[in-house]
């Protein structure tokens, strides 16, 4: 064989070698059926940095993590239709208690913004409950300005997290870090579009760890979590939804709040660990519902005030008091009594009720926690079975509504969560309006619709099937149709049937 016979082989088997290598490449990102996003983020081909790896050149660097982490942190947009009230009486308000579309603004769109960050190659994006809260179309802008219509996978208003959908391959994402093993005093980066201004980061410190601020409630029964991460990278109107990342560019937490008396930054802002965001959006993908593992007990933080109030005779400053123990529950099972001071949970202290609550959330129904607690001054321990709301240990199913679509117009049935929030029963939601006669009426989406006054009377509307009924009776006819929006404004308009 001569050189250049020797040298034609190499040059094949280079050739031959590469393309075997990308059909495996293809093979295996084709065949990815991962169900959590660790699985996800696993199974891509892209650069990270890892702790191990990672070190900081030459004092505190943020290139590094900012180069990292924005181009996976995108812009929001939500579209909400709103009704604003006029000033004056109407009969017909009188009569039914509905307002008059002639003492009405007609409903406009209104928009929101706030920040997501995509968590998997394939267009994957978490993001605030309330940035796309009562949304009838979300929006979203990657940081190379396209643009993308999302779809809402789930939303969990208990943690305030969402999880979104864009259909498109090959982004750029974060990677989740474990906000366990942060530490405070850290140092770590926010990234978010606040007041619009795309792509913005700021630095900070991890100032607090577990925090309870008081803004999530989520109706009479509230079961939200709030075990904030509380930070003084400086976070503003916008930045909700965006990412906390540490110096290696994993996302530890969801920027959500700031405390402010002003609207704008005050020096601190709070956010969702992301032991909690990887366990909702994972149950999201799963489930499509988020499956929350309870206790069943009340609790309050261990504190002067509750010793001096319940005239306690105890020998702790810190932990979290059982208030009662709900019967069948799972603490009830495990033989948690009225009195008991929780102290830990799998190993971790529990100084706080946030901190427990935080422990409790990453389980689901049947999951079983072990806890450490006080009861007569002496430490014991006991294994604890969670259950879900119903009192089981099944996985709780997703809610599916009924969609249905009569002349262009298409409703579904009005889902329990906000009939619980708006306290009505039955309904159903106007989602999609294609049919000029009804848009020209007022028709818009989002708008709930309570009950319809057809020609033989009023009828009460429980869901779209008695929208659909209706409308079939009622051809030719002008009818009225009654009901509200989303924030509770009530409205009316009037069309006739096709």
């Amino acid at each position: 064989m001569n050189k250049k016979q020797f040298f034609l082989g190499i040059i094949l088997a280079s050739l031959i070698g590469g393309i075997v290598a990308l059909a495996g490449v293809s093979y295996l990102s084709k065949q990815n059926t991962a169900t959590t996003f660790s699985e996800k983020q696993d199974t891509s081909f892209v650069n990270w940095l890892s702790n191990d790896k990672f070190t900081v050149p030459d004092g505190i660097n943020f290139v590094a993590a900012a180069e990292l982490v924005t181009p996976a942190v995108v812009h929001v947009k939500s579209s909400v239709t709103v009704s604003q009230r006029q000033r004056g009486s109407d009969p017909f308000e009188e009569l039914f208690g509905f307002r008059s579309p002639e003492r009405n603004q007609m409903p406009r769109e209104a928009r929101s913004s706030g920040s997501g960050v995509i968590i998997s190659e394939d267009g994957y994006i978490v993001t605030n409950n309330h940035v796309i809260e009562n949304a009838t179309k979300v929006e979203i802008s990657l940081e190379n300005n396209t643009r993308y219509t999302a779809r809402v996978i789930g939303t969990d208003p208990t943690t305030d997290l969402a999880l979104l959908k864009i259909e498109k391959d090959g982004l750029p994402f974060v990677r989740f870090g474990n906000s366990d093993e942060t530490n405070i005093g850290e140092w770590v980066l926010a990234v978010g579009n606040p007041f619009d201004l795309t792509s913005t980061v700021t630095a900070g410190i991890i100032s607090a760890k577990a925090r309870n601020i008081g803004i999530l409630r989520t109706g009479e029964n509230d079961l939200s979590i709030e075990s904030f991460l509380q930070t003084d990278a400086v976070v503003n109107p916008g930045n909700s939804g965006g990412a906390l990342v540490n110096l290696a560019g994993e996302l530890i937490g969801i920027n959500t709040a700031i405390a402010s008396r002003t609207g704008t930054f005050n020096g601190y802002a709070f956010a969702v660990p992301s032991s909690i965001v990887n366990k909702v959006v994972d149950d999201l993908l799963k489930y499509g519902t988020v499956q929350r593992g309870l206790l069943g007990v009340t609790i309050i933080d261990v504190s002067p005030e509750l010793i001096d109030q319940f005239e306690l005779d105890i020998n702790v400053s810190q932990g979290v008091y059982v208030n009662g123990v709900n019967e069948g529950s799972g603490g009830a099972d495990a033989g948690l009594q009225k009195g008991d001071i929780i102290i830990g949970v799998d190993g971790v202290s529990t100084n706080s009720v946030a901190k427990l609550q935080e422990m409790v959330a990453r389980k689901r129904p049947g999951d079983q926690v072990s806890l450490k607690y006080l009861r007569d001054g002496k430490e014991e321990e006991v294994k604890a079975t969670l259950k879900n709301i119903s009192g089981d240990t099944k996985i709780v199913k997703k809610e599916v509504p009924v969609v249905l679509e009569y002349s262009g117009v298409t409703f579904e049935d009005l889902k329990s969560n906000i009939q619980e929030k708006l306290n009505i029963q039955g309904g159903a939601s106007i989602l999609s309006v294609d049919n000029k006669e009804w848009e020209k009426s007022g028709a818009r989406p989002g708008f709930i619709i309570t009950s319809i006054i057809g020609s033989d009377g009023r009828y009460r509307i429980s869901n779209a099937n008695d929208v659909i009924q209706i409308l079939g009776e009622n051809k030719g006819e002008e009818i009225v149709i009654l009901g509200l929006y989303p924030n509770g404004q009530e409205y009316y308009f009037e069309v006739t049937v096709e």
